[in-house]
């Protein structure tokens, strides 16, 4: 073990990169002067803070070891021992790449929104390093109390970000989110408490370990999946999304759709399957059910859609269909398929959104159709706008195209017709996606204010140009993610299926003595 390594195990690497933001916050917090020195100092700290915490978040990675399914980096602090509940962060291949995913969204989202904000300037600030603060402890959590904590935590930021700074109607999208999303979590407190006084402890491995009755895994797996359906969103809980994504400020779509849509995927690989397996496998169908409805049916909405933002946001939903189709397949290939699309559609969606920002901020508009031929006067703006796009719809070398094709794969071999349906998604996310990108970068340059427009400018570039080189490393060498979540995902989906092949074992001698007993 080196020095550094030593160094790193005695430091609580965790607790700081989720509380390092808080602290920038608290810097914000105390600026004094003019409005316009106080708003300029915020974007600074806002900005230094941010990518100090994601260059720390590096040092995980680094230190990450790859092939052992347990947490790592793990810190327990004793919080309410008398009820066993405890500050208990760590991370295992599966958690830690979602760390990853909203460390280096965050310091972005504060550049994209460096001269888009100007009102509150320093509440904005304070408000996404809030969030980002909510989303890594999220992620780290190793006790349910604490991980509903940070779960619950992430509304409150991002309902000021939507309601304050947003536009349109943003106060009718803000209370449409929270309301949509605290609904769902309410019920998912009812199953934290539940676990809790049938297991005695909030811990996650203590959870895990745990053995609940049939009957008390349906109706516990249906208050998570409350509230995590509503995060995915699956259909039919995800009429909350466009609106909110519409109204958002583009930083705050960015992060809605780059981070915080994964949120329920993550709940249903750290919490439903591991811990409720038999009635992950009695509700499959249903999951599938409502992720086909999702890919199907979203992305023939997508297709009719005039609002870029709005497209975008029916196709997240699509995407995610995938996601669950992927993670309920339970196979090697399928939640591996399914962790990488979430990893993809979190860097590739965002930039979408920067993408559709950018234009907007010179022509305040989101209409389709006022754009076309942008390719004659902002050449970069098209080539990245391709990239991104063709990443959407699964171009092979580009991260889209991994996650899709090893979650059809992995369906394929547990379920050949859901498999076949879902790929429609994908003729479909090319339609849309084409049509989008067609009518807005090629055509005729005939408006005289789209003719005015300029290509990107130098900090434009520096936003975009990391996210490409991310979608290209990601489509060119995906081993680089799939060896860190390799080992996690096999030990999950081997307690899985030892916890059915136990259960089917009880059942069995029961079954054979009353066949007995009634010949």
């Amino acid at each position: 073990m080196t020095a550094l390594s030593t160094f790193i195990d005695n430091l609580p690497i965790l607790t700081i990169v989720t509380f390092l933001p808080l602290v920038g916050a608290a810097f914000i917090l105390m600026t004094r002067g003019e409005a316009q020195v106080v708003a300029r100092q915020s974007r600074y700290v806002a900005l230094w803070t941010t990518l100090l915490t994601f260059l720390l978040s590096l040092v995980i990675w680094f230190q990450f070891e790859n092939g052992t399914a347990n947490f790592q980096f793990e810190e327990r602090l004793d919080w309410l021992p008398q009820y066993r509940i405890s500050y208990h962060m760590g991370v295992d291949g599966i958690s830690m790449l979602f760390v990853i995913l909203s460390t280096f969204l965050t310091p972005l989202c504060i550049l994209a929104s460096w001269d888009s904000i100007q009102k509150l300037v320093r509440e904005y600030m304070i408000a996404f390093l809030v969030l980002e603060t909510m989303m890594v402890g999220m992620f780290c959590a190793m006790d349910m109390v604490l991980f509903y904590v940070f779960f619950e935590g992430v509304l409150i930021p991002m309902f000021l970000i939507i309601g304050v700074w947003g536009g349109g109607r943003r106060v009718y999208s803000a209370f449409k989110f929270f309301l949509y999303t605290l609904t769902g979590s309410v019920l998912l407190l009812v199953a934290l408490l539940a676990m809790y006084f049938q297991v005695g402890s909030t811990d996650i491995p203590d959870l895990m370990a745990a053995k609940f009755s049939r009957d008390m895994q349906l109706w516990l797996w249906l208050g998570m999946f409350a509230s995590f359906a509503v995060k995915v969103p699956m259909w039919p809980v995800h009429t909350w999304l466009p609106d909110a994504h519409v109204d958002a400020p583009t930083a705050g779509s960015v992060i809605l759709a780059g981070v915080l849509l994964k949120m329920g995927g993550y709940g249903f690989l750290r919490f439903s399957v591991p811990m409720l397996p038999e009635a992950s496998e009695y509700f499959t169908p249903l999951v599938f059910g409502l992720s086909l409805v999702a890919v199907i049916y979203t992305s023939l909405v997508a297709l009719v859609q005039t609002d870029m933002k709005k497209l975008i946001a029916y196709s997240s939903v699509a995407h995610m269909g995938f996601v669950t189709i992927g993670i309920f397949a339970l196979n090697q290939q399928a939640v591996e398929g399914a962790i990488f699309q979430m990893l993809s559609h979190g860097v590739v969606s965002a930039a979408l959104f920067l993408c559709v920002g950018v234009v907007y901020d010179r022509l305040h508009t989101r209409d389709i159709d006022r754009y076309g031929g942008l390719v004659n006067n902002m050449p970069r703006y098209a080539f990245a706008f391709m990239v991104f796009m063709l990443a959407s719809v699964g171009l092979p070398g580009t991260s889209g195209f991994v996650g899709e094709f090893l979650v059809l794969t992995g369906t394929f071999q547990m379920n050949s017709s859901v498999a076949l349906l879902a790929a429609t998604g994908v003729v479909l996310g090319a339609a849309y996606m084409l049509y989008l990108y067609r009518r807005v970068v090629y055509g005729e340059l005939t408006k005289t204010d789209v003719k005015a427009m300029v290509d990107l400018e130098p900090r434009e570039i520096a936003i975009l140009a990391p996210i490409i080189v991310v979608v290209m490393w990601m489509g060119i060498y995906p081993m680089a993610f799939l060896d860190v979540m390799d080992a996690s995902v096999a030990h999950l989906l081997r307690n899985y299926h030892d916890a059915l092949a136990t259960r089917a074992a009880e059942i069995a001698p029961l079954g054979s003595s009353l066949l007995a007993w009634v010949w």
